[in-house]
């Protein structure tokens, strides 16, 4: 398994009430799969992203992701995970190229050996013609592109992706899917994103997870899971108890 949990718990404490954001949860997932993570929001899946992704240390459980723990080996796994957030990670002051070659230096990479990844990435998400603008002169799209590409320097084995194409437009949404699959393609990259479109759960994914007050309450391909349903969104519907994506 490149991501096991077994019993994850994480509590925040506020002011006089401990709220529970993640309890218990337990999850597989194998070398290569592209899973969809879904809830409503406050469901706990970006809480389970931060500790899978070592941002964030879990209150009880264990997991490991790429076969290093999160708690005691947190440089092993932010070695070999690429996390592209719901928010731009780009800075405004700089060309994309040389974002770029500065986070693969952040990675341990040689200046020669984090320029030539840079330019690898750039033509691999067609960001070539743009290397020298800023991220503020882009398109939402391409701009989104760019995260990806400062999540892929360091060549991980494991993607996470945050709500990747939220905010764009329907065109923008394909153009960063078309991207996103091509990788998965040439590289057999594991990923696993949380979407609140869930026609790009049901298109994409091999497997989705459903997660509601922290609790994983449904896990499978989306055909298994639409079993008597019309759709995706009818299955979300009737399980979770916020009622809405």
């Amino acid at each position: 398994m490149i991501v096991q949990t077994t019993h994850l718990v994480r509590h925040f404490q506020m002011k006089k009430t401990t709220v529970t954001a993640v309890r218990g949860v337990n999850l597989g997932i194998e070398q290569g799969e592209l899973v969809a993570l879904l809830g409503p929001n406050g469901a706990g899946k970006s809480t389970l992203f931060r500790m899978l992704t070592t941002l964030l240390p879990p209150t009880a459980g264990t997991a490991t992701v790429a076969g290093y723990d999160i708690v005691t080996d947190p440089e092993g796994v932010r070695a070999r995970i690429g996390y592209v957030g719901q928010h731009n990670s780009a800075g405004e002051n700089y060309r994309i190229r040389d974002e770029l070659v500065t986070q693969g230096r952040s990675h341990g990479l040689t200046r020669a050996g984090a320029g030539a990844r840079a330019d690898e990435v750039l033509e691999q998400l067609d960001l070539t013609p743009l290397a020298k603008r800023k991220p503020g002169t882009l398109s939402g799209g391409q701009r989104r592109r760019v995260d990806i590409a400062m999540g892929l320097i360091h060549r991980p084995v494991l993607l996470f992706l945050d709500e990747p194409s939220t905010g764009l437009d329907p065109a923008g949404r394909a153009n960063v899917w078309q991207h996103i699959l091509k990788l998965r393609a040439d590289y057999g990259m594991t990923i696993l994103f949380s979407t609140h479109y869930l026609e790009e759960a049901d298109r994409f994914a091999e497997r989705v997870v459903i997660i509601d007050q922290g609790k994983v309450i449904a896990d499978g391909p989306p055909s298994t899971l639409k079993h008597g349903h019309s759709s995706l969104d009818d299955v979300f519907l009737a399980m979770t108890l916020g009622g809405v994506a």
